[in-house]
């Protein structure tokens, strides 16, 4: 399959780093944007300063508002703008073409997984899903960086990864979408748990508790699903997670602390912070949890904090004076 051209749905941080990450690996991208002046600046300037600030942008990414029926498609938008997203485009046009899907998180209402969006709204596309520990700025940067893509053809995922490589940007094929997708929704979550954790001085070690339990938990989901635990041995699992809950440049983390100084959701974002992917994704863990009958207790307790239902001392009160087990 030829993979020389790609359309990149969505032009925030996070599509123009996967923009440049694909012109760096030698693709012709074509960046799909909204905003006209966008546009224009991208083309004209070489740069997206709203997202990425005075990074340069490679000569091969031209952006566009639509999509050029190109060889693959990336799509780069927030999870709970994916179904708006692919209903935008003409189902037929990805017939039998690969979608990389870049969103962490769950569908708020139908509980449902990127991919899962994709096989109701162009059920003929090839679902591939990209995940691992990457922050934007470093992959336009040209750092170093390594993730996962998950696809169901083993040929073609590795084909796909190929395509993406770059002297900085390294795929890892790997065959577990559902447990790729699963740690990459999941990880949000237990970022705002531990921003919370410091962001109420609980100390390193309470954190370092948290990130052992959060991947435990975690462990039990994606076998519920369906999906390896040994997926999270890897990029997509503990790299990912150890990333998101120890490092200031987490959307989801710097939330978290919010949370944990005491701050609610809405105050919060009235004062100026971007609304994290996890504060989304946690009601429907949380319910996801309950339905396939996986104990919970993280998601449940960041879920209580969100809501409003319990601060970071009951929180923290209850999680402590749960029965002693073995540990798993």
């Amino acid at each position: 399959m030829r993979l020389e051209t790609v359309d990149v749905i969505g032009g925030g941080a996070w599509g123009t780093a996967l923009a440049q990450a694909a012109a760096m690996a030698g693709r012709t991208v074509n960046l799909v944007v909204r905003d006209v002046a966008q546009a224009d600046e991208i083309n004209g300037n070489r740069t997206n300063q709203r997202y990425l600030g005075e990074q340069g942008l490679h000569q091969a990414i031209t952006a566009s508002g639509e999509a050029i029926a190109a060889d693959f498609v990336i799509l780069a938008v927030p999870a709970q703008a994916s179904r708006a997203a692919l209903g935008a485009m003409d189902p037929s046009t990805l017939a039998g073409k690969p979608v990389v899907l870049s969103a962490k998180g769950l569908e708020t209402g139908t509980l449902q997984r990127q991919s899962e969006i994709l096989a109701d709204m162009a059920p003929g596309a090839i679902p591939f899903v990209l995940s691992g520990p990457s922050f934007a700025a470093d992959v336009a940067a040209g750092r170093p960086t390594a993730v996962t893509l998950a696809g169901d053809d083993a040929e073609l995922t590795s084909a796909l990864a190929g395509a993406l490589a770059g002297p900085s940007f390294r795929p890892y094929a790997a065959d577990d979408r559902i447990g790729v997708e699963i740690a990459g929704a999941l990880k949000n979550v237990y970022a705002l748990a531990c921003g919370a954790v410091d962001g109420a001085e609980l100390g390193a070690s309470a954190r370092s508790a948290l990130i052992a339990r959060a991947y435990a938990e975690m462990a039990r989901m994606v076998s519920a699903m369906g999906g390896s635990a040994h997926t999270l041995t890897g990029l997509a699992g503990l790299g990912d997670l150890t990333l998101t809950c120890t490092s200031v440049q987490s959307r989801n983390y710097q939330f978290g602390m919010a949370l944990g100084r005491g701050q609610g959701v809405e105050a919060i974002l009235v004062g100026g912070a971007k609304l994290a992917e996890g504060v989304a994704t946690t009601p429907v863990a949380d319910a996801l949890a309950k339905s396939l009958g996986v104990d919970a207790p993280l998601v449940g307790a960041v879920h209580a904090v969100l809501s409003g239902t319990a601060d970071i001392a009951t929180v923290v009160a209850g999680l402590m004076s749960r029965p002693l087990k073995r540990e798993d």
